[in-house]
């Protein structure tokens, strides 16, 4: 669960720092100092709900309608890392679901043998034998755990594929809405420690946390 929190807060980020459309600074008049105040082109604002319609046919055409190109290596990473998570684990799980099914009939029919060309005995870690493994009830109990565990597995990763195709629709949406977000040199955040006296507890320290607009 903290590790899903950390994914969305880090896509919330970094829609807040990326912005579309044409950015530019002019002088604010309003002062008698020469400040440079943040300004978009609103009429190159990006549609939201668009972003989601083509960032839910295309993962990361959203982006791209966006115009946040940098971010395409991230989400067709992610995808590409789950694939291949989804693959691996699929290809292992068939080989030890094999495995289990065809050492269970040899048990049953008497016939267990130590061909290599088996598939309870292609499976097993290099220079081991079953009398090694603990046997044949051994080695069979230890193959269907190892089938159920990569079966969790690629569940796990067939989850964590939604959950990238989710976020990529959420990144286009939350980064067409903030468009017009004000990232001026204005807008900032202060972390400072301020004295103050409590007659009650006898402290005097503290840390004052200013939002300035």
């Amino acid at each position: 669960m903290r590790y899903r929190l950390l994914i969305v807060l880090l896509t919330v980020a970094a829609s807040l720092m990326a912005q579309s459309g044409e950015i530019y600074y002019k002088p604010d008049t309003t002062t008698t100092e020469e400040n440079y105040r943040y300004y978009v082109d609103l009429t190159k604002k990006p549609d939201a709900i668009k972003a989601v319609w083509l960032g839910a046919i295309i993962p990361g055409a959203g982006q791209i309608y966006n115009g946040s190109y940098w971010k395409l290596p991230i989400v067709y990473g992610a995808f590409m890392g789950c694939g291949y998570a989804i693959s691996w684990t699929q290809g292992r799980y068939s080989n030890y679901k094999t495995a289990y099914l065809d050492l269970y009939n040899d048990i049953q029919a008497g016939t267990v043998t130590t061909d290599e060309q088996k598939s309870y005995i292609a499976v097993m870690p290099a220079g081991y034998t079953l009398e090694r493994l603990g046997g044949e009830s051994t080695w069979l109990n230890t193959l269907k755990n190892r089938q159920s565990t990569m079966r969790r597995y690629r569940d796990y990763s067939i989850l964590a594929t939604v959950v990238v195709y989710a976020l990529s629709i959420i990144d286009a949406y939350v980064d067409a809405q903030l468009f017009d977000y004000d990232i001026s040199p204005d807008l900032s955040i202060n972390l400072e420690p301020q004295i103050h006296f409590d007659p009650y507890t006898q402290r005097s320290a503290e840390l004052k946390l200013a939002i300035q607009f």
